[in-house]
């Protein structure tokens, strides 16, 4: 059985990660989307938030699981005995910044990454970028899937 995790912060879940995990399902026999936790950061949503909405996105697709995790991703894969580590990539800069991350994680462990090119339609979506919109008032829903709505 081919697992993979997803792993981010997803503050919050963007259409660009929503699209990555739908096809990422076509690849894997599970994707388990991880959210990791991390002390120093300033998240606009909660864990929990963060949480709910993907699960709400994904509540009709069986393979896709979502869990928290602290510590380095690659700890966290040997702790549930994945193999691979699934990541988007929307541009040039991203390829840069998740090599070195993805030949870090081998160099640590005994694990694949596997990129995906995010669809032209969500190229230029970031969670940062949607929540400069939310802070600012404007419609974040053209951004995100229907599971992330605020109250």
């Amino acid at each position: 059985m081919k697992r993979a995790i997803f792993p981010g912060s997803f503050d919050p879940l963007t259409l660009g990660h929503y699209d990555i995990i739908k096809r990422g399902v076509t690849l894997f026999d599970e994707i388990i989307v991880a959210i990791g936790v991390n002390g120093s950061k300033k998240y606009m949503f909660s864990l929990e938030e963060r949480k709910a909405f993907i699960e709400a996105a994904f509540k009709d697709e069986p393979k896709v699981s979502v869990v928290t995790y602290k510590g380095l991703t690659v700890d966290f894969c040997a702790e549930i005995n994945v193999k691979f580590i699934l990541r988007g990539l929307r541009n040039p800069a991203d390829f840069e910044f998740e090599k070195a991350i993805a030949h870090t994680n081998r160099d640590l462990a005994p694990i694949e990454t596997v990129f995906l090119l995010t669809a032209a339609s969500t190229s230029y979506i970031a969670s940062s970028i949607v929540r400069d919109v939310i802070r600012n008032n404007g419609d974040y829903t053209k951004l995100v899937p229907n599971s992330v709505r605020i109250k």
